[in-house]
């Protein structure tokens, strides 16, 4: 039998899966990336796939008229829940969702970028994927805008500077403001690409690099055992998995 197939919404080249990746190959998966940057005009389908991740980038949901690719993306995101597909978005994937949804998304009044702690909501700490995290929980960002959920939307965590960090829509769509697939490599890589260099420099006496980096190298380890819980449940709530029999393609 065929190993099940995820699709991968990708931007830029420096935000891949990250540590999403091996636990994807570990549980059976073969992963199609769709990289938007160097084919605007992608318009993949749905159907051989068991799941739809939507990964980040530095543009915001609404620069249509420069990446017109954020209204197919928003579009198949749109189907994929229809469907009832497992999806997940992080960061911009997060925002694409959040309107595909019916929500919206506008720019905060600051950026968070490094280490900020998410507060879990009720519904947050019930939910059988988010629940992996503590009540208050560290974890890395990198954003500047913010998320509003329309109603029916189960908000799932927030901070003092972006309220929806988290939210699920049904039983198996996620966004997740907040990296999760974050290692130290990817970090130091995402603090020295030029479009990341420009915002630091804006952000020069509130947001410092070197900081970040410090503690990354205590933070980095609880994060990537938060983040393979975390992404192990979400994988395990497939209502087709690899080591499920496969439905007959809708």
């Amino acid at each position: 039998m065929a190993r099940p197939k995820i699709l991968v919404f990708q931007h830029v080249p420096y935000e891949p899966l990250g540590t999403l990746d091996p636990l994807l190959k570990e549980a059976g998966f073969r992963i199609r990336y769709v990289n938007f940057g160097r084919e605007p005009s992608s318009r993949p389908d749905l159907e051989k796939y068991e799941a739809l991740i939507v990964l980040g980038g530095p543009m915001n949901s609404d620069q249509i008229d420069t990446y017109p690719n954020l209204i197919t993306e928003v579009d198949i995101i749109r189907e994929a829940v229809e469907q009832d597909m497992s999806v997940l978005g992080i960061c911009l994937g997060a925002q694409l969702l959040a309107k595909a949804l019916g929500g919206s998304v506008t720019r905060n009044a600051v950026r968070e970028i490094g280490w900020y702690d998410v507060q879990l909501t009720d519904a947050g700490s019930s939910d059988p994927v988010l629940s992996a995290f503590a009540p208050q929980q560290e974890v890395f960002q990198w954003h500047e805008d913010g998320i509003t959920l329309p109603p029916g939307v189960v908000h799932l965590a927030g901070s003092d500077a972006s309220p929806v960090q988290a939210f699920r829509h049904g039983e198996h769509a996620y966004g997740f403001q907040f990296h999760l697939e974050a290692s130290l490599p990817l970090i130091d890589r995402w603090l020295s690409v030029p479009v990341h260099q420009a915002t630091l420099e804006e952000e020069q006496g509130r947001i410092d690099a070197q900081a970040i980096r410090a503690r990354a190298e205590e933070a980095i380890g609880p994060l990537q055992d938060l983040s393979r819980e975390t992404f192990s449940r979400w994988i395990d709530r497939f209502e087709i998995g690899p080591r499920k029999h496969r439905l007959p393609s809708r």
